[in-house]
Parts: structure tokens; sequence; C-alpha cells
């Protein structure tokens, strides 16, 4: 059994630990009610750009001159990858969950014969990733040591991606992101970016035919790079809110089993403390009747 000292030490480590999991619980919590307040703010108008791009661009993919945003290069053979995680750990398996992910799509179409490049956006899918699959890495981009995610740096990530594309590197791209549903849940997503998801049909949403002016093409060029940002941004947040959720829950478990830890140590410290004077008592005792 350890001395009385060395359990001692023990609860006082576990007790320091104890204090620093339930501050970060905290502070997850604070910064998780702004995160979801943005995250649920941002997703009705990227749902709405995605319905105007339906109809603008289900009448326009036929177009010989389509942008590449819209149709993609017209092959199907190199997919880029986006997976989005946090630059932080101390998340339970937020960002494992996003790793594991993407490593099974990369096999899933590496088996299909396809060529697979990988983006990471956040420090910790980059080093997961980069265990496993360092040979696919493309680059990284991460925010360490930014306070907050704003819409400038969704615009340089689809900066990256667009110059690529231009430069014929990849056919086909996907983000891949934790949804933030509850702070208790985040569903892994893959959303295809490149090319632009479009409805089968005519130029219709909700039944009504529309008509545009200037033409199509026109408003395309400048409504993709925007629509790119925004969808981008939109996994940004939704990821944002998603750590922290799972952070404050995570830590929210760790302070409770440090104070089950505390209690388990605290009653071998009280054993341990009771059979030492129960000793020295049986030791003055069989001393005294020798006597």
């Amino acid at each position: 059994m350890p001395s009385l000292k060395t359990l001692r030490l023990r609860i006082n480590s576990v007790k320091s630990t104890q204090k620093i999991t339930s501050a970060m619980k905290m502070v997850a919590a604070s910064k998780l009610r702004r995160a979801q307040s943005q995250a649920e703010a941002a997703r009705p108008y990227a749902q709405r750009m995605e319905r105007m791009l339906a109809s603008l661009g289900a009448s326009a993919a036929n177009s010989p001159t389509a942008p590449k945003l819209l149709v993609g290069t017209g092959a199907d053979k190199v997919h880029l990858l986006v997976p989005v995680t946090g630059d932080r750990g101390l998340a339970g398996a937020f960002n494992s969950n996003i790793g594991r992910l993407t490593r099974n799509i990369a096999r899933r179409l590496e088996a299909e014969g396809k060529v697979v490049k990988i983006l990471p956006v956040g420090r910790k899918g980059r080093d997961y990733l980069k265990r496993e699959m360092a040979h696919l890495l493309v680059g990284d981009i991460n925010y360490v040591g930014r306070k907050s995610i704003n819409f400038a740096d969704a615009q340089d990530v689809a900066t990256r991606i667009t110059e690529m594309l231009d430069a014929g590197e990849f056919d086909v791209c996907t983000v891949v992101y934790n949804r933030f549903q509850s702070v208790i849940a985040q569903i892994p997503t893959e959303m295809r970016l490149v090319p632009a998801p479009l409805p089968a049909g005519d130029a219709t949403v909700g039944g009504a035919m529309y008509e545009f002016e200037p033409d199509e093409e026109t408003i395309l060029a400048k409504l993709l790079p925007q629509n790119l940002a925004i969808q981008i941004y939109r996994a940004l947040l939704e990821n944002s809110a998603g750590f922290y959720g799972s952070q404050m829950t995570s830590m929210d478990n760790a302070t409770r089993n440090a104070g089950d830890m505390i209690k388990r140590l605290t009653q071998n410290y009280n054993r341990a403390r009771q059979a030492n004077i129960t000793r020295e008592l049986i030791e003055i005792i069989s001393g005294a009747e020798a006597l």
C-alpha cells in the first residue's frame, strides 16, 4: 500500500487537475454560447444561398462556358478533401472523428482508382492525418492563437481552393466537418463544394420558373466564389460550436472523474492512517504487557 505521504501528494495533484478541468469547462461554456448563436445564424443564409445557386445553376450547367466552380473540370479523377478540425485538443473524440471519416473516405476513393489530396484546416486534423497519410497532404491551414474565426478566414480557404481548381490540381472538392446538433452531439458530415451540388431538372425552385437579368453566367461569376466562401464559413462556425460543446462535455466528465478519484484516494488515505494508528496501539499495548 502507498505511504501516507504518497497518497497526500496524489490527492493534492488530482485536486489541482480538478480545478483546471472545472475552469476549462466554464471557459468552454461561455465560448459555446457565442459560437452556437453564430452557427445557427449562419444556417438560413447558407441555405438560401444554396437555393439561389440551384435555381441559377440548373439552367447554366449545360453551357460549354459554365464556370468550373459550378460544373468542375468535367472529370472525376482527382479528389480534394478538406477536413475541418480544431487547433486544440481536450475535446474528447471531436477531432479524431473527423480524422477517421477523412481517412475512410480517402481509402474508399483510392479503392475506386481515384487520386486523393488532402488540405486539412486545423492543427489537430493535420497531426492526425500526418501519421498515416502524410503523402496525401498538399498543405495545411490553422488558426493557432486566434480568438475567433471570421468570414475573412473562410475567404482565404475559398481562395486557396479556387486557385488549386484553376491550376487543374483537382476535379472534385469535399469538405468534412462536425455539424453542431447539441452540446453532446456533433455529427461528422461531408459536403461537396466543387462541382456545386445541383438538383435534377429545370431551373425551378418550389415550382416557380425564374428569369434572370443579367444572364445566369454573369450572376454566377459573382455568386459562386461568394457561395464557396459562405459554405466554408458555415462549416467553420459549425465546427467551432461543436468543438466548444465537446470540450465542455469532456471537461465536465473529467471534473466528475477527478472528484470520484479524490473520494477513492481519500478513503485509501483514511484506511492507511487508521491501520498505522492501530499498529502503533498494538505495539504500545504489547510493550506494556511485556513489562
